[in-house]
């Protein structure tokens, strides 16, 4: 039983880097815990312990490069008896994604958060939220999936109530009984699922799928699992709860929330549904696609109803992942002109960097790895953007004294720094080139109408103009008009810190840092596109993922 069931090979030191990110939360979040007197250590440890998982992301990305999905089985049994960490392309981009913006928001919350707030557990919660947020992207096993839910779950709460504010805690209510329910709903067709294939490896799932007869019990399955991550995405009509919540605490905890919460079940989306039943995917398709444009429509419209800049910034989060779930509605694919062909007509009404950045990416694989890779290179854009714009819009607050649009101007002349740094990620979020999210859309749009959804190709356009009207809004009043009285320092409700004020050159340097991507994956997008295409080409044909676990598994 031993030979049969047991890893014998003795395991090499980058082995550990499959779960190093989330060992390296968990111990720098206990050490934390067991200084929870000495406060004032709290910035100087977790910023070096946020740079050590960074590291250890980029680390494991490179070996993926190199070397193909990793896995490593916990307890050293085999698969599919042990638990699986496996990690492929797609889950390396997205761990590392959320390394990346936590660690830029671990130096903007060492200026933003109080010393109250700190000895409340700030800086320990955001190590377990991100210890969860980790393991999600690692994991290869679907219960062990929904453990790391729990984990990221538990680390948000603490996140969302920390002040006890009344709008904190009402905000917190709408935002905790919606992912209970999205959670629990998980958790039950977990266990259908486990009844109906007898194990919760993914990559037996997948292996088993394909002779599976019962077509109507799977079908029932994936629809349950797409509406609980649907509701985790704050996809429509699940989105309520996101607008309702995401306004309430630290901005630097918004800017986590919606960077990296919602990406997390756009991700276990991905990974169960696209690629453990593909069949089945394949029949929810046009449903996706419906989802995707209202999801798009709501978000768009609703920014440009808000005259807060944080309420207005939640629906821009809302309307990203309708056009993530664009992408994972786009199938097929036979018929459409070669990769080559396409490029060739890219060139002729475009500059050639257009041409060469979307080559990779044109479907000579079909219309789902094209879908899938602009979702994908979308959602990492998104994570950066987003954390960013809430980080940047937090900094405009606290100088205008005012989150509400009304109360808020001439930052331009105040803080051009600030300005042009969010002017860089209105720009992004708007689609607008030469930034992070104008390629992913172009990559979608041409997919759409490749795949026969002319109409989807036109909301992601119509919604993407909607979203540049409501980000010139938010530079016209909150930057480029006269400030409409002398302001304040200090957001209302103590979102900061006054002693954050003493260090902006320490407040503006995650915005630096995050900046850096969206210019470079706008200016120069080939690197990020050739990855997302292997981490969309490793979903729908996941033989080199099934390979990991069962064959050579660490």
């Amino acid at each position: 039983m031993k030979t049969e069931a047991m890893v014998e090979a003795a395991l090499a030191p980058s082995d550990y880097l499959v779960v190093a990110p989330v060992v390296v939360c968990l111990v720098f979040g206990a050490i934390l815990l067991m200084i929870r007197k000495r406060i004032d250590w709290h910035p100087f440890l977790a910023i070096p312990g946020f740079f050590l998982v960074l590291a250890a992301d980029v680390l494991l990305l490179l070996k993926v490069a190199a070397e193909g999905p990793q896995t490593m089985m916990m307890g050293g049994w085999k698969a599919p008896f042990g638990i699986a960490f496996t990690v492929d392309m797609l889950g390396a981009l997205f761990v590392t994604a959320s390394g990346f913006v936590a660690f830029a928001a671990a130096i903007y919350a060492s200026v933003s958060i109080s010393r109250t707030e700190r000895r409340y557990g700030f800086f320990p919660f955001l190590f377990l939220m991100m210890a969860g947020v980790s393991g999600a992207f690692l994991t290869g096993d679907v219960f062990n999936l929904y453990v790391w839910f729990e984990v990221l779950l538990i680390g948000s709460f603490g996140l969302l109530i920390l002040g006890s504010e009344h709008e904190q805690l009402d905000g917190a209510t709408k935002y905790c009984f919606l992912n209970l329910v999205a959670t629990t709903l998980f958790l039950i067709t977990t266990g259908y699922l486990y009844g109906l294939f007898g194990t919760l490896n993914m990559a037996d799932i997948a292996e088993k799928a394909g002779g599976f007869e019962n077509d109507g019990a799977l079908l029932t399955i994936v629809v349950l699992f797409l509406v609980a991550f649907s509701a985790k995405a704050a996809a429509f009509p699940l989105n309520f709860w996101l607008p309702a919540s995401y306004h309430t605490p630290r901005f630097v905890v918004s800017a986590l929330f919606a960077g990296l919460l919602t990406k997390v079940g756009v991700y276990a989306l991905i990974r169960i549904v696209l690629m453990l039943f593909p069949p089945q995917h394949a029949e929810l398709a046009p449903l996706i696609a419906w989802v995707a444009a209202l999801t798009m429509l709501v978000g768009a419209f609703g920014a440009l109803a808000q005259s807060d800049l944080r309420r207005l910034l939640n629906y821009f989060v809302v309307a990203g992942i309708g056009t993530i779930f664009a992408g994972l509605a786009l199938v097929g694919g036979e018929g459409t002109p070669g990769a080559a062909s396409l490029a060739s007509a890219a060139a002729a009404a475009t500059p050639d960097v257009v041409a060469s950045a979307a080559a990779p990416l044109l479907p000579a694989a079909g219309n789902l790895v094209v879908g899938l890779s602009g979702a994908v290179f979308y959602a990492l854009h998104s994570i950066v953007v987003m954390t960013a714009l809430y980080l940047a819009a937090g900094t405009a607050a606290r100088i205008a004294g005012s989150s509400s649009l009304r109360d808020m101007g001439g930052l331009w002349r105040g803080k051009p720094a600030l300005a042009a740094l969010m002017l860089v990620f209105l720009f992004a979020v708007s689609g607008l080139p030469p930034f992070s999210g104008f390629w992913p859309k172009v990559v979608l749009v041409r997919g759409a109408f490749q795949a026969g959804l002319p109409w989807l190709g036109a909301v992601i356009l119509f919604t993407g103009f909607l979203m540049t009207v409501a980000s010139a809004r938010i530079f016209a009043l909150a930057f480029w008009r006269n400030a409409p009285e002398p302001a304040v320092a200090g957001v209302p409700g103590g979102s900061f810190d006054p002693q954050g004020e003493a260090s902006p050159a320490l407040s503006m340097a995650p915005l630096l840092i995050l900046a850096a991507f969206v210019v470079a994956a706008g200016v120069m997008p080939q690197w990020l596109v050739t990855l997302t295409d292997i981490a969309a080409r490793g979903v729908v044909d996941p033989a080199a993922y099934l390979g990991s676990v069962f064959g050579g598994a660490s």
